[in-house]
């Protein structure tokens, strides 16, 4: 039986993002893994974040991913202490906004995720498919 690590992987709006779909497939080529992906609501309704995610795991599964998902808390820390099981997880990738526009960097997730889990956090800096289509 192979080794597999296994990543759980946070973000919201930058959750179907190219940025995103390059550092997971780059991940998954220094060795086999699988991914959860956990969509913080961050305000949106259970029926948009629903849609949200699923376009995301589409995106991620189209691209040759092991990936499954779940809609988190509407507070991303509160989205990982839910989700993270350190006898899992190996590992977390943090997806945000550039700074002059990401809530998360201003209350400084990536750090403060890697504090709470003990685990090696990667963080991306993304901008939505939605603001590169214009």
């Amino acid at each position: 039986m192979d080794w597999k690590a296994n990543v759980l992987v946070v973000a919201n709006r930058t959750a179907d993002s190219p940025e995103l779909l390059d550092a997971l497939r780059a991940r998954a080529a220094r060795g086999p893994a699988t991914f959860t992906l956990v969509l913080s609501k961050n305000g949106a309704d259970r029926a948009t974040a629903d849609r949200m995610l699923g376009g995301a795991l589409d995106r991620m599964r189209e691209a040759g991913l092991a990936v499954e998902g779940r809609v988190g808390d509407s507070d991303p820390l509160v989205a990982v202490q839910e989700a993270w099981d350190p006898s899992r997880f190996d590992d977390v990738i943090v997806s945000t906004l550039p700074t002059n526009s990401s809530r998360w960097l201003l209350i400084d997730l990536p750090h403060r995720v890697a504090k709470v889990t003990g685990a090696s956090v990667a963080h991306v800096v993304a901008v939505p498919r939605e603001l590169v289509a214009r």
